[in-house]
C-alpha cells in the first residue's frame, strides 16, 4: 500500500513539473480578459515584416501571406485580436504568449475570387499588449490575373 502511495505522489510531482515548464516557455499561456487594458504588462513589439507582395495570382487561387513579428519587451506578448479589413481575408494568429526575445506570426489566406483581375491592397488590423502600437496595420498587395 505504502509503495503505490508513493508511486502517485512521485506521478504527481512529475506531472506538476512538466505542466510549470510548459508554462514557463509562454508555450500554453493564454490572453488573459484584460491583456488590453492592463497597461502595467505592456511590453514591445517589433515587426518583421509589416508590409508583404504576394507577386501574381490568378483568379480562383488563393494566397497565403505570412507577418512575423519579435517581442523586444521584458513582459509576454499577446496578440488579442486580428480583424482583416474585407470579407476576402481570412487571418489567425500565435494565440499563446510570445515570451520576450521570441517571434510570433499572423497568417492572413487571401481569396482571390472576391473582387475581379487587377491591383489588390489589403489590410489586417492587429491589436497586442504593446506599448509602442496596440492597433498595428498590416498589409499586402499584388495583382490578380483573370484565370486561364
Amino acid at each position: 500500500m505504502r509503495k503505490l502511495w508513493l508511486t502517485g505522489i512521485c506521478l504527481m510531482a512529475v506531472s506538476a513539473g512538466i505542466i510549470s515548464c510548459q508554462d514557463s516557455t509562454g508555450s500554453n499561456i493564454k490572453a488573459p480578459a484584460n491583456a488590453q487594458s492592463d497597461t502595467a504588462n505592456f511590453t514591445t513589439i517589433r515587426w518583421i515584416d509589416s508590409l508583404k507582395d504576394f507577386g501574381t495570382a490568378a483568379m480562383g487561387d488563393k494566397v497565403k501571406i505570412v507577418y512575423q513579428f519579435e517581442n523586444t519587451g521584458d513582459k509576454p506578448l499577446f496578440i488579442t485580436q486580428v480583424r482583416p479589413t474585407c470579407g476576402c481575408t481570412v487571418a489567425d494568429y500565435t494565440k499563446t504568449a510570445v515570451m520576450p526575445g521570441k517571434e510570433g506570426t499572423v497568417t492572413a489566406a487571401f481569396d482571390t475570387n472576391h473582387g475581379g483581375p487587377g491591383s489588390v491592397r489589403k489590410s489586417i488590423v492587429v491589436s497586442s499588449n504593446t506599448t509602442n502600437n496596440t492597433h498595428f496595420v498590416l498589409a499586402f498587395t499584388g495583382k490578380v490575373t483573370p484565370s486561364k
